[in-house]
Order: structure tokens, then sequence, then C-alpha cells
């Protein structure tokens, strides 16, 4: 049975011990926040909650796994920050991939977070520290990279790549051929249909650029 820590204790990190906690193979035994966030109580979900500054002293590396299911505040780059400094504290990672999406053979990276009803078709690799959350459509002979996020039932078609920190909003679509660049923030409902360029904002259908992405806030 592997043994997993999960990091955070608001919404995110009480849904993926939900999913996790189904899966007979795996054992949630706490979680880990920066110290100024562990809760007086020191317990979230009936476990306890140890500072991330000090987790290897609770929870050495060669005997447990990290899982960071953060969302994609401030383009991906806070969950970054929380992976590499597990990364640096010598942890590998745990990726949870629902056993009701539906997948095909396909290469996917560490401390990804794949809810039910995700389609991956062939051919498609997925990075390290990816987010999808429940409902997208991820299409063939693409490849999505580091740090990045997609909400729900986005549509991304085929032969596309996806660069690092990319953020997708709910019923974004994204024809075949595309290359999404570095930074790219797809808003809700907007139709992407040629390159996009790095760090913006596109709005509308079809989209088009409106501000740098690096200004959002969310």
């Amino acid at each position: 049975m592997q043994k997993v820590i999960l990091f955070g204790i608001l919404d995110t990190a009480q849904l993926a011990h939900y999913y996790l906690k189904k899966d007979p193979t795996i054992e949630v035994v706490g979680f880990t926040v920066h110290e100024q966030y562990v809760p007086e109580s020191k317990f979230f979900e009936g476990l306890p909650v140890v500072p991330y500054e000090s987790v290897t002293s609770y929870f050495p590396p060669s005997e447990y796994k990290l899982f960071v299911p953060m969302t994609g505040r401030k383009m991906n780059r806070l969950r970054e920050s929380i992976y590499l400094e597990g990364k640096e504290k010598g942890y590998s990672f745990y990726s949870y991939v629902s056993p009701h999406a539906t997948v095909n053979d396909n290469q996917i990276g560490e401390n990804c977070f794949i809810l039910e009803d995700n389609t991956l078709q062939p051919f498609t690799k997925i990075g390290n520290n990816v987010v999808m959350w429940s409902g997208n459509h991820i299409g063939h002979h693409g490849e999505i990279k580091d740090h990045v996020f997609f909400t729900s039932h986005v549509v991304l078609s085929g032969h596309c790549t996806v660069h690092s920190y990319s953020w997708f909003g709910v019923n974004a679509t994204i024809t075949n051929n595309c290359t999404i660049a570095e930074g790219t923030c797809v808003a809700m409902g907007a139709l992407i249909s040629k390159n996009t360029q790095e760090w913006q904002l596109y709005i509308g259908s079809p989209a088009r650029a409106a501000k740098s992405s690096q200004e959002l806030d969310f």
C-alpha cells in the first residue's frame, strides 16, 4: 500500500482526500501546510496536519509520497512553487487519475490530478503538475507540458501543444494544430483557432488577446 501526504487543508485537498480514500491501494496518512496555516486542532479530516517546513521529520521521503492537488492560482506558479519545494525535500509524487476517466496508454507525469469523465485520446503526453477538472476532451497526438490547469468541459483538439503555466476556463475550445504559448489564459467559452502569444489572456469567439495574463490574480 502506498502511503501519501496531501498538501493543503482547503476544498481541493478535501476533494483529493475523498477520491484517494476510495482507492484500496492508497493510504492518506496526513496533511501538510506552511506552519502559519496549521489549524489550532492540528487535524483535518481526522488526520494530522504538520508544518511543510518540517514535514520530512514526520513523514520521511523514503517512506511516503507527496501529493499537491492545488488550484491554478497565479497562473499555476503557486502550485509549481510547492511542487518544486517538495522535490527539493526529496519527495516523489503521487498522481491521481480517476478510474472514471478514459485514458489510452497516455504518458502522464507526476503530481497530476485528473478527475472523472476526462477523455485522453491516444498519443497525447501529459507533463508534470497538471490538473484536469471533470469532463474535458484532450485530443490525439498532442502534448501538455508542466504546470497547466484545465477547468471543466474544455475541448482541446488534435495535434495541439500546450506550454507551461497555461490555464483554460470552462467550455473553452481549441482547434486542431494550435500551439498554446507559455502563460496563456483562455477565458470561459473562448475559441482559439490559431497560435497564442506568451502570457496573454484570450477572450471571445473567435478569441482575441485582451491583457497580460501576468496581471491576473485568481
